[in-house]
């Protein structure tokens, strides 16, 4: 029987979006003002959940207080009030957008967490925008 456990997160990091080959004008017409070239920021809500198999001599699909220190050390340590596009090395040549942010989180995380289990990261960039990935 497969069980999925989560655990929420937060961060709060700034961002721009924008392409430096395309013109200012063209990125304000993608971007609009999340091409502030002064950046934006957002109070990121995160959820990382992991689905497998319930350990039958532990009762659980994985320590919670695990996955607490894995999102700590990966996540929040490296994003939490910090420019991506300046302070993360992941975003210097790729844009911060919501989808590739939790693409990047699923791959800090994905080394750490046992293969057979799976990994699912959905990310809240507002109360009401926010992207699931899965791999």
């Amino acid at each position: 029987m497969k069980v999925k456990v989560s655990r929420k997160a937060h961060f709060n990091a700034a961002h721009r979006l924008y392409r430096p080959d395309w013109s200012f004008d063209k990125n304000q017409e993608v971007f609009g003002k999340c091409n502030n070239p002064n950046y934006h920021g957002h109070n990121y809500d995160l959820i990382v959940s992991i689905t497998g198999e319930i350990n039958r001599e532990t009762g659980y699909v994985m320590d919670m207080k695990t996955l607490k220190d894995l999102i700590k050390k990966h996540i929040e340590d490296t994003f939490d009030h910090k420019n991506l596009n300046e302070d993360v090395p992941e975003f210097k040549e790729l844009n911060p957008t919501a989808e590739n942010i939790a693409v990047v989180i699923f791959e800090k995380l994905r080394p750490h967490i046992d293969s057979k289990h799976e990994l699912e990261i959905v990310l809240y960039e507002t109360p009401r925008n926010f992207v699931t990935y899965s791999g």
